[in-house]
């Protein structure tokens, strides 16, 4: 359980979950890491917490420096509980602890653990020393909470900066450029897909902010620290929070007995024939998460299902609450399925996608099991929409 020195005097000591496998119905494949870092100066202060299972880990990092007991100020930039479950512990160690955090998160931990712990709320602007350095306050609220800011050092040129920039990714490794850089790009994406995506307008107004912060260093909440990728990371937070998209398609469907995924592929052809970039996914086979990260970057999302039940196949109804919920602007949508005999699924499925603001194709419904004949007919149409 050894700390990791970020610069002189100030330590990365969280905790690393390699078990983890979703996260809020996300899927987590390479696991996570709750960051928390440590400040060594005449106000020893620890920058956000790691979820209860791991505070012993923690604590066992921050035992390597310092005795914890010594600990003054934590700064809480987020409430949830995997950035606070091991409070109750630190104030075990360390009970004359002070907590700076938002004003809604001194009203948030109040609610969630019932303690009566020194906190004080700071706003934008509001500034701590601690020493030699300070700290600067910047909230951020709705990048992805209503407690959310971020903390800057400028003696040292890092930026704590919570939910921002994270990533779940579970490593010995705590430097991007320690990692390889397609897969540390990849789960980024695909955290900024399944957590920041509806918060894009505070996400712009954040970055505004910091464009005239000096950073070389950001430390988020979860995964690797960047030092080297910060103008790469940067700039895809820019195009991702403006909702800009790339000329691809993705076809998104479950099937009863085959006849939707004939349509699903009628569908790709007409996409390739325009030369669009195509992919398909059957919700059977590949998770609601993943199919998000794709949807951050696609210009055309169609959806299909056969009717069920005057419905929409569970699976299908079950992305489309989390997919709306993430609310993805800009997009062209289509929606299409085939039925037996009552054919409600397209409508349904057209109804999500207006409510998310998409500009729609016009949908395709087929009755029972469709020919090649009646497949050719629907994708030259397609084709004259695209």
């Amino acid at each position: 359980m050894l700390p990791i020195k970020i610069k002189e005097g100030i330590y990365w000591v969280g905790g690393i979950d390699w078990d983890l496998r979703n996260f809020h119905g996300y899927l987590t494949q390479r696991g996570s890491t709750y960051n928390s870092y440590l400040i060594i100066d005449e106000k020893i202060t620890l920058v956000d917490n790691v979820k209860y299972y791991l505070a012993e880990e923690q604590i066992a990092r921050i035992a390597k420096i310092i005795d914890p007991g010594k600990i003054d100020y934590i700064i809480q930039n987020h409430i949830e509980m995997d950035h606070t479950g091991s409070l109750p512990y630190i104030f075990k160690k360390a009970p004359q602890v002070k907590i700076f955090a938002s004003p809604k998160g001194v009203e948030g931990l109040s609610k969630h653990y019932q303690q009566n712990w020194d906190c004080q709320p700071v706003k934008t602007g509001e500034v701590i020393k601690l020493g030699k350095r300070s700290l600067h306050f910047i909230q951020t609220p709705m990048v992805h909470w209503p407690d959310n800011m971020v903390t800057y050092c400028p003696e040292e040129k890092i930026l704590f900066s919570n939910d921002a920039f994270g990533q779940h990714i579970a490593s010995s490794e705590r430097f991007d450029d320690e990692y390889p850089f397609n897969i540390l790009m990849h789960e980024a994406e695909k955290y900024y897909a399944n957590i920041v995506l509806p918060y894009g307008k505070q996400v712009q107004n954040a970055l505004k902010v910091l464009q005239d912060v000096d950073i070389d260093t950001i430390c988020p909440s979860h995964g690797l620290i960047w030092r080297s990728k910060i103008p790469q990371i940067l700039k895809e937070y820019g195009k991702w929070s403006q909702n800009q998209v790339d000329d691809k398609a993705l076809i998104i469907y479950d099937t009863m007995w085959g006849s939707t995924r004939k349509i699903a592929y009628a569908i790709q052809d007409a996409f390739e024939i325009k030369g669009i970039h195509t992919k398909m996914f059957n919700l059977q086979q590949t998770h609601i998460s993943d199919i998000m990260t794709e949807i951050l970057t696609a210009k055309y999302i169609c959806v299909g299902s056969p009717t069920l039940n005057n419905n929409i196949l569970p699976i299908v109804a079950a992305f489309l609450v989390y997919f709306k919920g993430l609310a993805p602007k800009n997009r062209i949508g289509l929606a299409f399925g085939s039925y037996g005999w009552g054919g409600q699924s397209v409508g349904i499925i057209e109804s999500d996608l207006k409510q998310c603001g998409f500009e729609l194709m016009t949908s395709i419904r087929m009755q029972y099991i469709p020919g090649k004949e009646e497949l050719q007919k629907e994708t030259d149409k397609l084709i004259e929409q695209i």
